[in-house]
Order: C-alpha cells, then sequence, then structure tokens
C-alpha cells in the first residue's frame, strides 16, 4: 500500500512519516504544488492531505487532481468549520480529521479507507526465500534471520513493496526523512550498498543513471 503524505509542518510531518513508514510505503511532500504532480505521476491508494499548504491550498490541489486521482484522501487539517469540510468532501475527499488528533485514530482511519477500496494490508513481504515481516520488522532469506539497521529496514520495505519500479536516491532519502535530520545521496548509498552484502545482490539492481529497483526471485523448482 502507498501513501502520499501532504503536510507543510516539519515536525507534524516528520513524525507522521516515521509513524506510517512502520506499516506503509510514505511519499512525504510539503507544499500542494508538489502534492499535484506526485498525485498525477504515482499510484497511491491514498493521500493524507493538509489543507493550509504553501504554493496551492489543499482544497484547490482536491480540485485539479480529482478527475484523475482515484485514490482515497484523507484530510488532516485545523480547519474544523463545518463549511470547509463540507467544501472537502464536495471536491472529493473521503474522510475528514481534525487536529490535534490521536496516532491511533488517524490509524484506524487509514485502515477504514484501505478496507473500503478493498485493499488486503499485506503482514509480510516475500520473493522466493526472502521474507520481510512488517510488523516484526524481521527480514530472513531461507528461514535464516538477517540483521539489519532500521534504515536498511526501510529501504528493502520501500523497494520490496514496489517490486520492478525504479526508485531514485532522492526517493529513497525521502523515505529514511524520519530516521534522522539530514541524508545525503551518498548515505544512502552507503545503506544500498550494507543492504546488497546481505541478501542476493540480485534482488536490488542498480539502474545506472535512474537509481534501484527491487527484481523478484524466480522459483527456480
Amino acid at each position: 500500500m502507498r501513501i502520499l503524505l501532504v503536510e507543510d509542518d516539519p515536525a507534524l510531518g516528520s513524525g507522521l512519516l516515521k509513524s506510517l513508514s512502520k506499516k506503509y510505503v510514505v511519499d512525504w511532500v510539503q507544499d500542494g504544488e508538489t502534492a499535484c504532480h506526485a498525485i498525477f505521476e504515482g499510484n497511491y491508494d491514498l493521500v493524507i492531505l493538509d489543507l493550509g499548504l504553501p504554493k496551492v491550498d489543499g482544497l484547490e490541489v482536491l480540485r485539479r487532481t480529482r478527475s484523475k486521482n482515484e485514490s482515497s484522501t484523507l484530510i488532516l487539517t485545523a480547519r474544523d468549520t463545518t463549511e470547509q469540510k463540507v467544501k472537502g468532501l464536495d471536491l472529493g475527499a473521503d474522510d475528514y480529521l481534525v487536529k490535534p488528533f490521536e496516532l491511533d485514530e488517524l490509524f484506524a482511519r487509514v485502515r477504514a479507507l484501505l478496507r473500503r477500496k478493498g485493499i488486503n494490508q499485506k503482514k509480510t513481504l516475500q520473493s522466493g526465500d526472502l521474507i520481510l515481516n512488517i510488523e516484526t520488522r524481521q527480514v530472513s532469506y531461507k528461514n535464516e534471520p538477517i540483521s539489519l539497521t532500521p534504515r536498511e529496514f526501510q529501504i528493502l520495505h520501500s523497494l520490496m513493496s514496489r517490486p520492478g519500479v525504479v526508485m531514485s536516491i532522492a526517493q529513497l532519502r525521502q523515505q529514511l526523512h524520519g530516521w534522522y535530520d539530514e541524508i545525503n545521496s551518498n548515505a544512502v548509498e552507503v545503506h544500498l550498498h550494507n543492504l546488497r552484502k546481505k541478501i542476493p545482490k540480485s534482488l536490488i539492481e542498480n539502474v545506472r543513471g535512474m537509481g534501484y529497483k527491487f527484481t523478484l526471485e524466480m522459483d527456480q523448482s
């Protein structure tokens, strides 16, 4: 399941990215203009959308994207008037959560919206003998546990969730944003290098000049 988080508050966005990424693949953008591009170019199951955004307001994001956006939309905002709620829902939003909120309620609403779309939430990702457990955050290959750092796990989770899709270094760096404040491209490359030494190297392919993609392991039987 892929989620687009659109939130311009750095502290809130970073915290939500860290929490949501434990169960889902999450892209985080911080302004409405970038959100429109991401919605048009990405294939998201859910968009969590703040309304008070720079460059393009959240309601305008809904207006611009509703004709091409097939994902569910959860509005996340401090605007709690009935008029604002009605506008958001009329423009295509599926649910509305007012700030401040409890994280448990956010996760409950996310699960409900994904169920409504008929999306089964997997607890594990598997390619041949490589198994990644999303809930326990454990990885094994041929039934042998593999010790990964939190950042290596996050990279592997992101790549395995989108088999065959090339992810750029910038996209992978964004996935790690919640783990520490500044992440440069060299750091991501180091994590990838270490990760590829712990699992069959062929599973993570370096697509020259573009990024990396996860290649499903074929059954040899």
